[in-house]
């Protein structure tokens, strides 16, 4: 938790309200209880109806100029404001090394990326806060759909653990965490530029049984030395901030629609749980010029221009180089199956699924012998 610990008490039977993914408002689970989640800078808006709420839409313009960038190099230099900063009381799994946050009263769990279990002896860390979230939209119900139509979907899958995920515990609502990079950026090159002609040539062939000479158009390219400087900005360059989740996972719940951040609020996450970043800002930026350096390659190939092209050296300059700290929605679920764990991912913005593939070896055996079977039926049948 931060520094201001945030709760959320209903106002007309006292439980804890929860942030509601369908509803985009702050619900009280017990007695249906609703109202706005409060934006940045503004206090707890008075309840009111749902037809006087203001649109998803015109909050969503009312909100997104807020967002801010901070200076990548004033961070690495430790120089941001103390308002840019903030203290959490994380826990870190033993096993995979994610870092995340568990309620105050909670002293045991498990965690939600492994199903390790865990003692929640918490230790404080200061971390650059968040600046922007993406909030849930898929509700549980609607993840576990989601997850339930992915394993139906799959091949060879064994049946307990679907029904073992359909009837089981309750998924786990993560909020992820992203650094997003800008950069303008400056390329010296060098390389040469390919112009295609055609030369032609004859050629021995044999037809119908005879051999003879025909003319040949055979591709040739004329190389010309090139050089030039190009320049590329760079917007919202996402990068994950943490190592919980495998490359492909992240890759495959991709793409995120970043154009529905929201500044952030501690009234998104309530009722869900909040991942520390465990890669900083340094290998984050490394992270995103890999990501960079093909499309300024593809820019130089578009200046060199010609058929083809050939860069024997690029040397890349940044500029106005800043960052935001965002988090992303992710419906979870670690299951523990005849001795395995199976690991599911959902977007919790988009409802794309990812996870560990599981096999039944029943129905790959089944399968095998009914094609087995199906063969030696046509043998038999051809035969005769």
């Amino acid at each position: 938790m931060s520094e201001t610990q945030h709760n959320y008490p209903c106002p007309q039977c006292g439980a804890e309200m929860r942030f509601a993914p369908r509803e985009g408002m702050l619900r009280c689970d017990h007695c249906g209880y609703e109202e706005p989640a409060a934006l940045p800078g503004t206090p707890p808006p008075p309840p009111q109806s749902l037809a006087s709420v203001p649109s998803t839409r015109a909050r969503h313009h009312a909100t997104r100029a807020a967002l801010t960038e901070h200076d990548l190099h004033a961070a690495l230099a430790n120089a941001l404001p103390a308002v840019a900063m903030e203290e959490r009381r994380t826990v870190t799994c033993p096993s995979c090394g994610a870092t995340f946050e568990f309620d105050p009263a909670t002293h045991a769990s498990e965690c939600p990326f492994c199903a390790t279990p865990i003692v929640t002896d918490t230790g404080a860390t200061r971390q650059i806060k968040p600046q922007a979230v993406v909030p849930f939209k898929l509700s549980q119900e609607d993840a576990r759909a989601a997850m339930n139509r992915w394993l139906g979907s799959l091949w060879f899958a064994p049946g307990g653990l679907q029904d073992y995920a359909r009837k089981g515990r309750a998924l786990n609502g993560i909020y992820v965490p992203y650094w997003t990079f800008d950069a303008d950026t400056r390329t010296d090159y060098t390389g040469q530029r390919g112009e295609a002609y055609y030369e032609t040539q004859y050629v021995t062939v044999n037809v119908n049984g005879q051999m003879q000479q025909q003319q040949q158009q055979v591709r040739r390219i004329a190389w010309y030395p090139a050089s030039g400087t190009v320049a590329r900005s760079f917007d919202d360059v996402l990068v994950m901030a943490s190592n919980s989740l495998p490359a492909r996972y992240v890759e495959a719940l991709e793409p995120w629609d970043l154009g529905a951040l929201m500044p952030y609020s501690p009234d998104y996450l309530a009722g869900f749980r909040a991942e520390g970043y465990t890669i900083g800002l340094e290998d984050g930026f490394a992270t995103a010029r890999q990501k960079m350096q093909p499309v300024i390659e593809g820019t130089v190939r578009d200046d060199i221009g010609g058929d083809e092209q050939m860069i024997q050296s690029m040397n890349t300059e940044t500029s106005n180089e800043t960052f935001k700290h965002l988090l992303l929605p992710i419906w979870m679920a670690a299951y523990k199956y005849q001795g395995k764990t199976y690991r599911f991912v959902v977007n919790g913005q988009t409802g794309r699924v990812q996870g560990e593939r599981p096999w039944s070896a029943w129905k790959i055996a089944g399968a095998v012998a009914a094609a087995l079977i199906a063969i030696a039926i046509f043998v038999l049948v051809t035969r005769r």
